[in-house]
């Protein structure tokens, strides 16, 4: 009879557990409601103003970095535009605001952010990217941690993302930063100053590199929003143990497109700076913030 009674006490023992583990887990009861909204208004001189509120709920998935590998957030994105009616631009912000799983949403987030932009979105369930711009012929992003809000990093080129493992997804960022006349950061006020290039993981900034020219007049041109265009891409060798960043400036109409490419290997989970390809007069070289 021992051997049963231990056996009957081990099952009780493992069901009280098990009990108790659902309860610790389970998710209470959840519901919000946040209204989305349209109002145009006429002036007395026939102007028109539309104002727009779209709300979005969403979900994320588990192992967001910089949580628990379990938890979850609650995801709610409110982006606000006003706009005149015929006239060029649009006034406008994205708000996202965060809770763990489970907890009523008429308490505090976890983190509320807001930012002047035009679309907010997640990237693989560890950014939530900002779209600045949309309406201009310029458009940049700003990337933030989804775990936190914190930001990460701007890019004036779109946002670059690629596994650096073979084996496994280890993601990893590229930005293109091109100072505007607005710049605070003194250095990059230089007139030899091109560009910042970012490389980043989901959680830092792992280095970022200042990209200037020798001829003045050329480092305004490939920094110039309205007069060009840059775009980042990564060149692959299935025979070759290393990635290479391609960064492609090229002039808008209707100028001729002027080529400019550098080339930037990543090695070790870095920038090789040493080993990038530049044009003449071109340079590369580390830079802190």
């Amino acid at each position: 009879m021992k051997p049963l009674t231990f056996a009957f006490t081990l099952i009780f023992a493992a069901g009280l557990a098990s009990a108790a583990a659902a309860q610790k887990t389970a998710t209470p009861p959840l519901h919000a409601e946040s209204a989305s909204s349209i109002n145009m208004t006429t002036a007395a001189d026939g102007e028109q103003t539309l104002v727009i509120r779209n709300v979005s709920y969403e979900l994320s998935g588990t192992a967001v970095p910089g949580l628990a590998p379990d938890a979850r957030l609650l995801l709610r994105n409110t982006t606000s535009s006003k706009e005149v009616v015929g006239d060029i631009g649009v006034d406008s912000t994205v708000t996202l605001e965060a809770w763990p799983l489970g907890q009523d949403l008429a308490q505090k987030p976890l983190y509320s952010l807001t930012v002047n932009g035009g679309d907010g979105h997640t990237v693989d369930n560890a950014l939530f990217v900002v779209a600045h711009d949309l309406n201009d012929d310029n458009p940049w992003w700003s990337a933030y941690k989804l775990a936190t809000g914190q930001h990460l990093f701007d890019t004036y080129a779109p946002l670059l993302s690629f596994s650096i493992a073979r084996d496994t997804v280890k993601t990893r960022y590229v930005g293109l930063e091109a100072p505007g006349d607005d710049v605070k950061d003194a250095r990059l006020k230089q007139p030899n100053v091109v560009a910042v290039l970012t490389y980043a993981s989901e959680e830092k900034v792992i280095r970022e590199a200042l990209l200037t020219c020798d001829d003045t007049g050329k480092a305004t041109q490939l920094r110039s929003f309205a007069d060009e265009s840059r775009t980042l891409s990564l060149v692959e060798d299935p025979s070759q143990p290393t990635k290479t960043l391609k960064l492609y400036f090229s002039a808008n109409y209707p100028s001729a497109p002027a080529p400019v490419e550098v080339r930037i290997p990543v090695r070790n989970d870095d920038l090789d700076l040493a080993h990038a390809q530049l044009p003449p007069k071109l340079h590369l070289s580390a830079w802190k913030r």
